[in-house]
């Protein structure tokens, strides 16, 4: 679809936007517990460390050897304590256990109550991030409409470049809602 020139509007710039936010949403959707052991789970741990905050990637490696084990191995053993206690704040349900210079942590199977709970979370995500993409075509589609009657853009120019954001729109949509049935589909596999 050929656009006219003069026409100020970045695609690139409003895709960037739109992938950010679904690669946002898939993080976000990430962190929801599967009953499965994933280093994921502990992606929003903050350990205190050398008189800072550091994310726990950072100052340890984590592993799942199995379905039902993480486990934590930092690369200063003196911060043992110090993850011990961050993971038990993170309001993880998760209860670590120093074993030497690792930390293990036993990660439960859920409930199917708790699962249905993850799913009902999940679709909260995904409306949340539903809302984003539309503030951000909102706020596009305003930028193209603000060139009506610029020297050398027609309407139809205008028309298409919107016609072509909502094309852009449904395609992240349709990602994102894809995103969601994958993340359902492990939450309620047992």
């Amino acid at each position: 679809m050929p656009v006219n020139k003069t026409m100020s509007i970045n695609k690139n710039s409003y895709l960037e936007k739109f992938e950010k936010t679904l690669s946002f949403a898939q993080e976000d959707f990430s962190t929801l517990r599967t009953g499965r052991a994933n280093a994921q789970l502990l992606d929003g741990v903050f350990v205190e460390a050398y008189g800072t905050k550091m994310a726990l990637h950072e100052v340890a490696s984590i592993s799942a050897p199995d379905t039902q084990l993480l486990v934590i191995k930092p690369w200063d053993k003196s911060l043992l304590p110090g993850i011990e206690k961050a993971v038990q704040l993170a309001q993880l349900n998760l209860n670590p256990i120093i074993d030497g210079d690792i930390i293990r942590i036993a990660v439960p199977t859920l409930t199917q109550e708790r699962r249905l709970e993850m799913v009902k979370l999940l679709h909260q995500k995904e409306e949340e991030a539903k809302v984003i993409l539309r503030s951000v075509r909102s706020d596009v589609r305003k930028e193209i409409e603000k060139q009506t009657g610029l020297a050398g853009v027609s309407e139809d120019d205008v028309k298409a470049e919107v016609e072509e954001l909502d094309k852009v729109v449904k395609e992240y949509v349709e990602k994102l809602e894809e995103s969601v049935k994958q993340k359902e589909r492990e939450l309620l596999n047992i």
